[in-house]
């Protein structure tokens, strides 16, 4: 990225960057929360799709054979978290902004401003679930002083705002 100021190139991991205010973190979350339901719909379509083929049980309702609701669900949850994680893992790593990061101006990375490993990504994403579990509060410590989230500080990362290119 290049500084307006100076025309210079800044390293969005190098550089000193403000923390994201939370209002900014909730809205890119609902931008990324829409394309993960799009991605939720093809893998069940997929999933759905594929199952009769499997050879696991069939439930027959009206006539009708369907995938087992305990089978499916046992197989589909797990495998929407997986993709869940996936998608947040694949853009933490790569480049530390998701979409909706990126059209908010947003970038997550590590505290000693390097990107995500991706251990630091299972925890941020397992501690951002807790986050989320507990009302929400673990989003509203990024309201005090610190300005960090729960899931954050339990791995080790940040995210800040990106300063606008000219």
């Amino acid at each position: 990225m290049t500084d307006p100021s100076a025309g210079k190139t800044i390293d969005l991991f190098r550089a000193d960057l403000p923390p994201a205010p939370l209002w900014r973190r909730l809205v890119a979350m609902i931008y990324d929360g829409l394309l993960l339901v799009a991605v939720w719909f093809i893998t069940a379509g997929i999933l759905v799709s594929v199952y009769p083929k499997t050879g696991l049980p069939m439930d027959d309702v009206g006539g009708v054979l369907v995938p087992a609701a305990a089978v499916l669900h046992g197989l589909l949850f797990p495998l929407l978290v997986l993709i869940t994680w996936g998608f947040y893992a694949w853009f933490w790593t790569h480049g530390g902004q998701t979409l909706g990061m990126r059209a908010w101006k947003l970038l997550s990375r590590d505290v000693h401003r390097r990107p995500m490993t991706l251990l630091q990504t299972v925890s941020r994403f397992l501690s951002g679930v807790i986050s989320t579990a507990l009302l929400g509060a673990g989003w509203m410590m990024a309201l005090l002083p610190a300005k960090q989230t729960l899931h954050d500080s339990l791995s080790s990362t940040e995210t800040v705002v990106v300063p606008k290119a000219r």
